[in-house]
């Protein structure tokens, strides 16, 4: 008996600590690129290497098409969508986090008309102090009750404010701060920009000229105030969040086509603001620590899109770390440039095969880079000066989305890092895919 008893006493106390021991905290991916929209999954408790060349899901859903990426908040999943039959439909869709069950849909008619890749919307779905706020392809905003799906507003803004919709329609996410709900509108004269109440909808303020652009708002700092920092069609500009008083903006007027996508992304100090776009290459500035104008550092364009000089990037956001820039140039060619000057340090193209548009997106953790593939792999990885490190990598998710110019499907948009798990989309199935290391 004293011998069993001595077996089993470690046994005894391991189960202590395993009770005793506080779960981690998980975290939610409420919005376009995670909490603070700036690409960084903050979790803990995540796997170090795949353990198989191919993830398993823990559920899958059924959807219809659609360019846009999930969200997540708390025991909620959220995703928009496309249907044809019986009538063109966009959806708003709500699943279960656990299991992947469908719990509210709202559906509202949508006819695509003169917008390329009409396949389905493009925006996230922001979810703020449970309410939902969805944007689709032709400018239909709604907000939404998030738990249970009940419409609080709603409204056709391209339609309200005049818009001449860019050729692959809307695709920036809206952006919620305090009791506003800020959208890329492009309405004739001075509503490029435009704030909504949240619980109403009313319009609150409206800000700048010219055409929008695929990119969605930011909320920055700026020394001691916040600024919601917006690359339009024809500006990058600084706003005041509360009232829409321009503190500053710069001109942008692309060359040959509003194409810049991605979000402008802020160095480690908050003071250099990087940007890059197909047609027009990559700049960078200098932000002072109040409200005065930028100052342009460089700006650097090739040839053309394919003869490309710095970055010219499509679709993905880069992001800037000690002094470089990593991205993903025109065809698909991973660099990273020095921020000082925008010279090339490295090209690779292991990673993606040559395409026009090839795309990937970056998720940094910690001093990693997880990297989501148009082919539906997942790869972690170290990007550094000295190059890139492949550390492991698996499959996820089956391409479904024809592309002109390409011998096989591709997918393009952007998953959700959330509750030490992937959410990730194609043309036919919402997954979840589980990253947590083992107990």
């Amino acid at each position: 008996m004293t011998l069993s008893l001595t077996l089993f006493r470690p046994f005894v106390f391991a189960a202590l600590l395993v009770a005793g021991t506080p779960p981690l905290p998980a975290d939610d991916w409420p919005q376009w690129r995670g909490p603070q929209r700036d690409g960084v999954w903050r979790e803990t408790g995540i796997v170090e290497k795949f353990s198989s060349p191919q993830l398993q899901p823990v559920w899958t859903a059924t959807v219809g098409p659609g360019y846009s990426g999930p969200t997540v908040a708390g025991d909620r999943v959220y995703l928009t969508d496309r249907v044809n039959e019986p009538a063109p439909q966009e959806r708003v869709r709500c699943f279960d986090r656990s299991t992947g069950k469908p719990l509210w849909t709202h559906t509202y008619p949508c006819v695509y008309r003169d917008i390329d890749y009409a396949l389905g919307p493009r925006a996230a779905v922001t979810v703020v102090d449970g309410r939902a706020f969805a944007y689709g392809a032709m400018g239909h905003a709604h907000a939404l009750d998030a738990a249970s799906g009940q419409v609080l507003w709603a409204r056709d803004l391209a339609t309200e404010y005049g818009v001449k919709l860019n050729v692959w329609a809307v695709s920036g996410a809206p952006l919620v701060v305090g009791d506003l709900v800020i959208f890329q509108v492009g309405g004739p004269p001075d509503a490029c920009v435009v704030a909504l109440d949240v619980k109403t909808g009313r319009e609150r303020w409206r800000a700048l000229d010219g055409q929008p652009s695929y990119s969605a708002p930011r909320l920055v700092r700026l020394g001691e105030r916040e600024v919601v920092l917006v690359w339009t069609g024809f500006w990058i500009a600084a706003l005041d969040p509360a009232t829409g008083k321009v503190w500053w903006q710069e001109p942008y007027k692309p060359v040959n086509m509003i194409l810049n996508v991605g979000d402008p992304v802020l160095d480690e100090s908050g003071t250099k603001l990087f940007f890059s776009a197909f047609y027009d290459g990559a700049r960078l500035y200098e932000l002072p620590r109040d409200t005065s104008p930028p100052t342009l550092l460089w700006q650097r364009k090739g040839v053309n899109e394919r003869k490309t000089d710095a970055l010219h990037s499509i679709i993905m956001t880069p992001f800037v770390r000690g002094g470089y820039v990593y991205g993903i140039d025109s065809y698909g060619e991973m660099r990273c440039l020095k921020l000082t000057n925008g010279d090339r340090v490295w090209a690779d193209t292991t990673l993606l095969a040559n395409g026009r548009w090839a795309t990937a997106h970056f998720v940094q953790h910690g001093d990693r880079t997880w990297i989501t593939t148009e082919k539906g792999e997942i790869v972690i990885a170290k990007l550094t000066p000295a190059g890139f490190e492949r550390i492991s990598s698996a499959h996820f998710i089956t391409p479904e989305t024809p592309l002109r110019n390409r011998a096989h499907p591709i997918a393009w948009s952007h998953p959700a890092y959330a509750h030490r798990s992937l959410f990730a989309r194609n043309d036919t199935q919402l997954v979840c895919v589980s990253l947590a290391a083992s107990p």
